[in-house]
């Protein structure tokens, strides 16, 4: 479901390995980036008319509540993951990486633990 020489996968890896005791596993054939609790994943689906639409190039995040009503005119709302306040947001030529980070961290932020997002303040 993914390539492993994928750019955009290289990219999102290099930013989500950044954070502290980031590791990487797949996870129902997509790479997903974790501590104790997942808080990222490369790429998902959604679903429309009983069919699952592929977003192959998309980071997956878990992002505060009222973060996620200010993007979801960029986003998408991931199957599954949704209900529990996942968004999705394609990667595409004109994707600004810095938000991407700032995604990253805010969802790394809501499932590291105290003791890690600790780390990053210091």
């Amino acid at each position: 479901m993914f390539d492993e020489a994928d750019p955009v996968l290289a990219r999102v890896r290099e930013l989500a390995l950044s954070f502290p005791d980031a590791r990487e596993k797949v996870s129902h054939g997509r790479p997903a980036f974790f501590t104790t609790k997942v808080f990222a994943y490369y790429g998902g689906s959604v679903k429309v008319d009983g069919d699952h639409e592929q977003h192959g190039h998309a980071v997956l995040v878990l992002v505060d509540p009222g973060e996620r009503e200010a993007l979801l005119d960029r986003c998408f709302i991931p199957a599954y993951l949704g209900p529990s306040g996942w968004i999705g947001m394609d990667l595409t030529d004109d994707t600004d990486w810095a938000e991407i980070g700032e995604l990253l961290d805010a969802s790394y932020r809501r499932t590291a633990g105290p003791r890690r997002v600790a780390l990053l303040d210091d």
